[in-house]
């Protein structure tokens, strides 16, 4: 396994043909599908995040994300189709939970939803089961399923209804329905006759209100299922039919009467004022709520014209798939059919009060076809591009932006960055093309009549460039334009080339399977290696230029040396597109036709050893490693632009031994710079005009102030000359008072004297603050305005020096921020990468441990295996033994059998040779005179006696030897023997 691994580092493109391709994680992170994996991407720190899809997809079909904005599902076709639930929540988005179809053969899933309280999933399967099924999600439990249409009118999309976790809609051809889940299963609650409507998209307001969206242009108002009115989409005010009901056969009419030319509207999305919808290619149109519940169109956001398009038209045609809102809903962001991602600011959208507004793009421009070319250079940290797309497009791996890019008439087939990335080298259809990176356009300079060039390279050093043709690879001088050399030798078409470090030599790979080495000095083949059997695809050197590496059609991965094979790794079931060996030598990377990504350990291994990362969606065509030898970059037939970033195991960035020095400067020709140079004088006219501006204002601003000041004094005066009147008034009335009560105590009139004293002090003591903040204001007016005269002086005295200074002051302060942006971004990967390393450890101890564990069983289970593998040799020996002894002992019950046989015999002859002796006893008896002639008789029968026993003692010696030859029947035996132990004593 190799030592040298690739992490995700940044991506751009967008996934297109995904149902809900783009929704909002929080009010900063948008999450899209790019190739086969889903991105968390921040708009603000522009970070990004990855989701890696399953090892065996085919693809994503739809995402879902869950109310809380906490869960992302995500559907995946295969030959079972699988829904997987992601905790966005969770640094790596941890799958929390993985659902399928059950026991149905469900191939994709083509939309899906999350209920309100985000515990309910839906998702509707496609043809021709056309299935929606209803989950508990974190259980992984079916509670319900239900055929929603058939093969002819497919189902776009489903949702559930907001305020009702229980009630769904589905939408699509002919087919508008409500469900209901009651009693365990999904009951369909409408039956509107919708047949030859084609809704495209649906959204729900309140209660039970939906509003779709057909293919016509119409906007449908159904209630509780049933189709109410129609919303006039003019601009206009209010032109909403709201007062009568559709009759069926007028819509159906309506239906019939189709107009080509209508704008589609394909997306559609509510919010608290409101609903915004697409109508027509590259416009959304926001309606605001009114009384009565009618809506009203208030405003228009169009997708701008790319100045860098030659067809204007081409970004404003484009076709609105999916729109999304951000949580506070600040912001609209919409993705398009060309994999394009744009959003809108709401905010600003209500500060300006204009009817027509614009959309930007989201983070950047992307390929919207299969790119075909990539290529880096040395001195700027520059990755070019070209794509069936018709364009060419610069990036900057370093800051992570897109710095120029411009569209043809043609097709773009192979790319070049010359080292110095000053300069490009395009492959059109009809011509190769040299062209100048200007600080804001691509320009042709230089042409050459290469048809269709499929594959081009600058050299190392920059003076010299190779580009195929066919089956001829032409050389050319960079300097002088000339055509050097013409590499004539391939039968096929070339597929591959790469210069060596020194530019000595060239490799090349063609589709007949010739893999040749060229000297570039002198055009003859060095080496060759020749496999008829094989299409070679991508054609790589090794680090020190000694052999070459080449993947091709047979599925093996080979390094050839001396014009020979000199290893290969074994085929697998996906072919080898792209190859790119790393700078150090210690790992191969090779991108297949499936999309995935492979680092195999250098020197090749003889067996299938390599690490396989998720990448694209669709077959790998160009792979290159950066010349820092810190980046992986990789594009694929899906438009997709991916960078990795290759570290060892621990984590690291890999050393390299070249010292890269990234260079600033730029190209611009003179009348760009006669142009900016006039800008710049348009520029400090401006700055002349705003100082004069500035001027005026602060001139008004003074005559504000001295009216101000002045409406001051009279209010005061006025103040001052009621409270006259008003002590004059009172010293009346104290008169009359007086006058009245003239009986009244000396007390009262000492009182209302002391209480006319401290009026009097009073109102003079205001008189004098008031007098003293009119002279303060007096004296703040005059220093302010000697303070304004001698700013103005020196401004006009340093305004040309100043604006430089300025202009020096604010590009410092620029870098200063860019590089500490940059050192933040680095401490913040550091940071992550110190916490993945973290996580990593842990992961590893606990591999370690399961490991361990692992290994002791598994000691165990071969211990307990080979015992069993005894046991059983054994269990078979003694089953041999067994039948040898079970013969042996049917061959004794043979003889025992002949010996019963013989003792039968001799029993019978026993039994009359007793009956002979009773006979003999009777005549011993009966004729005691004739004894000499009965003891003979008696002699004859001993010695017959004799030889009984003489047969007795050869029967026990049979016998023992029986015994010793049968000892598992031993029991037998002594039954035998006893009884023969009998017949003997008997005898």
């Amino acid at each position: 396994m190799a030592t040298v691994v690739a992490q995700s580092h940044f991506i751009f493109g967008l996934r297109t043909g995904v149902s809900n391709n783009l929704c909002f994680f929080d009010e900063q992170t948008v999450v899209f599908p790019c190739g086969n994996n889903c991105v968390c991407y921040n708009t603000v720190q522009r970070t990004q995040r990855f989701i890696q899809g399953s090892e065996k997809s085919k693809g994503m079909r739809a995402l879902a994300i869950s109310a809380n904005r906490r869960y992302l599902a995500v559907s995946e076709c295969g030959e079972r189709a699988t829904i997987t639930v992601f905790d966005l929540q969770h640094e790596q988005g941890r799958k929390r939970k993985v659902l399928t179809a059950g026991d149905t053969p469900v191939q994709e899933f083509v939309c899906m939803a999350f209920s309100p309280d985000s515990k309910y999933l839906i998702g509707q399967t496609g043809g021709p089961e056309w299935m929606l099924i209803f989950w508990l999600w974190e259980k992984q439990k079916v509670l319900a399923t239900v055929k929603t249409t058939n093969s002819n009118n497919p189902v776009i999309q489903v949702s559930f209804n907001p305020y009702n976790n229980t009630q769904l809609c589905v939408c699509g051809t002919g087919v508008f329905k409500l469900f209901r889940y009651t009693e365990g299963a999904l009951k369909q609650s409408s039956f509107a006759k919708v047949e030859s409507i084609n809704f495209l998209c649906h959204t729900w307001m309140k209660g039970e209100r939906v509003i779709a969206g057909t293919d016509t242009g119409r906007l449908l108002v159904f209630e509780s299922g049933d189709l109410r009115r129609e919303i006039s989409t003019a601009s206009k005010a209010v032109q909403e039919q709201s007062d009568r009901q559709f009759e069926m056969k007028k819509i159906k009419d309506a239906d019939m009467d189709k107009d080509p030319n209508a704008p589609r509207i394909t997306a559609i999305l509510s919010y608290s004022k409101g609903f915004a919808c697409s109508l027509g290619s590259g416009t959304v149109c926001l309606f605001e709520k009114q009384e009565e519940d009618n809506y009203r169109r208030i405003r228009e956001i169009r997708i701008p014209s790319d100045p860098y398009s030659s067809e204007l038209s081409l970004a404003e045609s484009q076709k609105i798939d999916t729109m999304c809102i951000s949580p506070a809903e600040e912001t609209l962001a919409i993705s398009t059919d060309r994999g394009q991602l744009y959003s809108c600011s709401l905010s600003s959208l209500e500060m300006n009060k204009e009817e027509h507004a614009h959309f930007e793009f989201l983070s950047q421009s992307f390929h919207s076809k299969s790119i075909t070319g990539l290529s880096v250079c040395i001195q700027k940290p520059l990755i070019a591009t070209c794509s069936l797309d018709h364009s060419v497009r610069i990036w900057n791996y370093e800051t992570k932006v897109l710095e120029l890019y411009k569209e043809f008439q043609e097709e773009a087939y192979s790319i070049a960055l010359h080292p110095t990335g000053l300069f490009i080298l395009v492959g059109f259809s009809d011509k190769l093309r040299l062209m100048n990176l200007l600080i804001d356009d691509i320009r042709t300079f230089k042409e050459f009549t290469v048809r269709g060039c499929r594959d081009c390279a600058f050299s190392h050093g920059g003076h010299m460039f190779a580009a195929v043709n066919g089956n001829v690879i032409h050389i050319y001088s960079v300097t002088s334009f000339e055509n050097i050399l013409s590499l004539k030798g391939h039968n096929g078409k070339v597929r591959g080339i790469e210069w060596s470090l020194d530019d000595s030599r060239l490799v090349s790979c063609g589709m007949e399977g010739a893999v040749y080495e060229w000297n570039t000095q002198s055009g003859k083949r060095v080496s060759e290696s020749v496999l008829n059997s094989c299409s070679y695809t991508d054609v790589a050197f090794s680090s020190d230029c000694k052999s070459i590496v080449a993947v091709g059609t047979d599925l093996k991965l080979k390094e050839i040396q001396d014009c020979q094979v000199l290893r290969e790794v074994p085929p697998d079931e996906e072919a080898h597109t792209a190859v790119a060996v790393s700078h150090s030598g210690r790992v191969v990377f090779t991108g297949t036709s499936s999309g995935t990504i492979r680092a195999v350990k250098y020197p090749l291994p003889l067996q299938k050893d390599w690490i396989m990362y998720q990448a694209h969606c669709g077959p790998v065509t160009k792979m290159v490693i950066t010349f820092d030898h810190q980046l992986l970059l990789t594009v694929s037939e899906d438009g997709c632009l991916l960078m990795w970033k290759i570290i060892d195991k621990e984590g690291r960035g890999l050393m390299s031994n070249r010292q890269i020095i990234h260079t600033e400067e730029i190209l611009v020709t003179k009348s760009d710079l006669e142009e900016k140079t006039q800008n710049m004088l348009e520029l400090k006219m401006r700055l002349e005009e705003l100082q004069m501006e500035n001027e005026y204002q602060l001139r008004l601003k003074d005559m504000n102030y001295n009216e101000k000041m002045k409406e001051l004094s009279d209010k005061f005066t006025q103040q001052i000359e009621s409270l006259k009147s008003h002590q004059q008034a009172m010293k009346i009335e104290m008169e009359k008072q007086e006058c009245e009560h003239q009986k009244s105590s000396a007390e009262v009139t000492l009182k209302h004297s002391k209480e006319l004293k401290d009026l009097e002090l009073s109102c003079s003591q205001k008189l004098m603050v008031e007098h003293e903040r009119y002279q303060d204001l007096q004296r703040k007016y005059e220093r302010m305005q000697e303070d304004y005269e001698m700013q103005l002086k020196a401004a006009e005295e340093s305004k040309v020096q100043g604006l430089k200074e300025q202009m020096q002051l604010y590009e410092a302060k620029l870098q200063e921020k860019i590089q500490l942006l940059a050192q933040c971004q680095e401490d913040a990967q550091q940071q992550i990468c110190d916490f993945k390393e973290i996580i990593k450890q842990v992961e590893q101890d606990e591999e370690r441990k399961i490991h361990d564990i692992q290994i002791k069983y598994e000691k165990k289970l071969h211990t307990e295996k080979e015992t069993n593998t005894n046991l059983k040799g054994e269990t078979s020996i003694m089953t041999q033994k067994y039948y040898s002894l079970q013969r042996q002992i049917d061959d004794r019950c043979t003889d025992i059998n002949k010996l019963k046989q013989e003792r039968q015999r001799l029993l019978g002859l026993i039994r009359s040779l007793e009956s002979d002796i009773e006979e003999l006893k009777r005549q011993i008896s009966g004729h005691e005179k004739t004894n000499q002639d009965k003891d003979k008789t008696i002699s004859s029968l001993k010695k017959k006696n004799q030889e009984l026993e003489k047969l007795r003692f050869v029967l026990d010696f049979q016998l023992n030897e029986l015994k010793k030859q049968t000892e598992p029947q031993q029991d037998d035996i002594n039954e035998k023997k006893e009884h023969i132990q009998k017949v003997s004593v008997y005898l």
